[in-house]
């Protein structure tokens, strides 16, 4: 395939073509001890917090590192991020690596009425372009 038809198809790829579906999720109810082992026993850099099935927030190794050890004992619903940028399973993947690109975020999760479906990180995004530029 050409460069050109290469280009054509990922900027058909949605979300839903690369969302990571096997999703490690934590409660908001959950101690920040619980969710940061979880991280680290999965090698992932954060977990999505579902609620009542629905997504509340998110929780980064990052965020609970720059807390430092008194907040292992908090419950995460005090430390996830809340307010978060969330696509839906047909949004394009090239508007995708933009929201990234533009706010820093390293992981939007894929939300269908309210439920987590999926999770969008860089390194999927990566690797979509990396199957398609082969």
């Amino acid at each position: 395939m050409t460069l050109i038809t290469n280009m054509s198809m990922i900027k058909k790829l949605v979300a839903q073509d690369v969302m990571i579906t096997d999703i490690h999720v934590s409660s908001p109810d959950d101690l920040v001890a619980a969710a940061k082992l979880k991280m680290v026993r999965c090698n992932i850099g954060a977990v999505p917090i579902v609620g009542q099935k629905k997504l509340v927030g998110l929780l980064t190794h990052r965020d609970v590192l720059l807390a430092g050890s008194e907040a292992l004992g908090l419950k995460v619903e005090d430390l996830m991020s809340k307010e978060l940028i969330v696509v839906n399973k047909n949004t394009p993947i090239g508007e995708i690596a933009k929201i990234m690109a533009n706010t820093g975020f390293q992981r939007i999760p894929v939300v269908e009425n309210g439920n987590l479906v999926g999770l969008i990180t860089q390194s999927t995004i990566i690797k979509a372009f990396a199957d398609y530029l082969d």
